[in-house]
């Protein structure tokens, strides 16, 4: 919706209108936590299991995912941070001033779609832990096989749609915290089940050498062999999908609602955290587990779902991860898939809509198939958000260098831009054609389908105006600027300052936060370092396991203590 000063007072437009002010700016840290909190999930333990039955060979995964992730940290540092920090805008708004609220609520409803899938499988992943609790069998179809099981997801389902209805933001506090656990239970686990990899293998329980690493992986990890004892996917596949992982984000742009808030254009390489972190080192360490507990349990890595791994690896604790990971991310993306739906249905509340919403989705979780094949969910979801990322990258980045005008659309008052709903119809077509044509790998075809927009959208928008000069409504354009930065000054004036908490109870508790975690790493070296006999590694492995969830519940207790008091220090 376009903002009329003349009309609607500032004051009575809604902030996310608006471009952020300055003050509301954010330093490197924020960005760095919120990647590593956001990435470090667990869709982790699913895709890092996926490319053990996927049949990659160690080299590759540790090649492949190195340079694709650098290429996604990339694409945020050099498409999607610099139109943020440049408009200080969301995409959803953005989009609407450059195509309309007709091409706006298309994209809000690929947005409920994409969200509600992937909320979906993230709440299939809690019910394995809760379903293991429970002596449920693992649900290995596409359809669920045990009425109980359906029974549980519902359960935890409606747990999920409740707190997105009206929790959120407490659990978006929460979610911030459990980084570094996360990452330390993720390196920890695989810790805990290498002795037992490496005994499988070698016939020792300690590793000796890099050869012997790579050795145990080519073996029993990532032996190149799929689930069917085919040759599996190769180097140029890991990359690919480590790099298309997140086209949603950084190539489709969602993330400017994130960089929009960073004083820097630089700050897109924080993303990085992230990435090496979560689709790095926990997707490596998520694999080992999964192989691990094949190997404990005499089985493949196919016939286990992330309760199962969970539980092999860390005990009691497993159940922890599984659920808290599972339900931290259910919750973001169905709030994300309700704000859409409200965007469409405008006369209901969030409420209302993330109900509804929540339902299907609940729904779509008793189907085991959307974690399972989160690989393609994730990189389809990007080659359809993708050429709405083209549009705009279209329009802020080429147009100024081509002699076309930004906000052609918007000068003309237009509120239904064919360039922009055509481009990203014959996108889609051409990707989704791409991919029946097998033409390329599809982890890919994002690339393609990017440019293909880009091209379409710049020659169809130069036809229908962009090519026009508009004079008059780029002053006003600069004379709105100018007061927004005003009215912006004075609410700066008006907001007390954030006030961190150094009181020396607070210090307490984020030492003994960092304590436990160190307590939780210890004993997981104890494992994988200090076990020369399956003896040893049997009454390590049990003192790694207790250690790890007493040290998990001390973490959570002060974590959330501490934060709770800087939250009130504010308030």
């Amino acid at each position: 919706m376009s903002i009329n000063p003349n009309t609607q007072p500032l004051h009575e437009v809604n902030e996310e209108q608006l471009p952020v002010a300055k003050h509301k700016l954010h330093g490197w840290k924020h960005f760095a936590g919120l990647y590593a909190g956001e990435h470090v999930a667990a869709t982790e333990f699913v895709i890092g299991a996926t490319f053990v039955a996927l049949g990659a060979s160690t080299i590759d995964i540790i090649i492949g995912l190195f340079i694709g992730n650098i290429l996604a940290m990339c694409s945020w540092w050099l498409l999607t941070a610099p139109i943020a920090v440049e408009t200080r805008l969301s995409l959803y708004n953005y989009l609407n001033k450059i195509a309309g609220d007709s091409m706006t609520k298309l994209y809000n409803w690929a947005n409920v779609v994409i969200f509600a899938v992937i909320s979906a499988a993230m709440i299939t992943v809690s019910s394995t832990a809760v379903r293991f609790l429970f002596d449920i069998p693992a649900q290995l179809q596409w359809y669920p096989t045990n009425m109980w099981f359906v029974g549980i997801v519902l359960a935890v389902g409606s747990i999920v749609v409740l707190v997105a209805m009206f929790g959120f933001s407490t659990v978006a506090d929460f979610s911030k915290i459990c980084a570094p656990w996360l990452f330390v239970i993720f390196i920890s686990g695989s810790f805990a089940l290498f002795p037992a990899l490496s005994e499988h293998v070698l016939g020792s329980t300690q590793v000796s050498s890099w050869s012997d690493f790579i050795k145990i992986g080519d073996m029993s990890v990532w032996t190149g062999l799929n689930s069917q004892g085919e040759e599996g996917i190769g180097l140029l596949e890991v990359i690919g999908f480590a790099w298309a992982a997140n086209s949603i984000t950084h190539f489709g742009l969602i993330d400017m609602a994130i960089f929009r808030f960073a004083k820097k254009k630089r700050y897109g390489l924080l993303s990085g955290v992230g990435m090496f972190f979560g689709h790095y080192l926990a997707w490596i360490s998520a694999g080992i587990m999964g192989a691990g507990a094949a190997v404990l349990l005499s089985t493949t890595i196919s016939h286990l779902d992330p309760g199962d791994v969970a539980y092999q690896a860390l005990g009691i604790t497993g159940f922890v991860i599984i659920i808290i990971a599972g339900w931290t991310t259910a919750n973001a993306n169905l709030y994300r898939a309700g704000l859409a739906a409200q965007s469409i249905f405008t006369k209901h509340s969030r409420e209302k809509t993330t109900c509804i919403v929540g339902l299907v989705t609940v729904v779509i979780a008793c189907f085991p198939f959307v974690f399972t094949q989160m690989l393609p969910l994730l990189t389809y979801a990007g080659l359809l958000v993708v050429p709405v990322g083209g549009i705009v990258f279209a329009e802020h980045v080429l147009f100024p260098k081509i002699g076309l005008t930004r906000y052609w659309a918007r000068y003309q008052k237009i509120s239904k831009s064919v360039p922009a709903i055509a481009s990203w119809g014959l996108a889609l077509a051409f990707g989704f054609g791409l991919n029946a044509l097998d033409v390329m790998s599809f982890y890919y075809l994002f690339i393609p389908t990017w440019i293909f927009t880009i091209v379409v959208y710049t020659l169809l928008a130069k036809k229908y105006g962009a090519d026009r000069q508009y004079p008059e409504q780029v002053k006003e354009d600069e004379a709105l600027q100018a007061k927004i930065e005003i009215h912006q000054a004075k609410q700066a004036n008006s907001e007390a300052p954030f006030v961190v908490d150094n009181s020396k109870f607070s210090k307490l508790l984020n030492g003994l936060s960092v304590i436990s975690l160190a307590v939780i790493s210890y004993y997981a070296c104890l494992v994988m370092f200090f076990s020369p006999t399956l003896e040893a590694y049997t009454q390590n492995k049990a003192l790694f396991e207790t250690f790890c969830i007493s040290g998990t519940i001390v973490y959570f207790v002060t974590a959330y203590w501490s934060l709770k008091r800087q939250k009130a220090l504010n308030s």
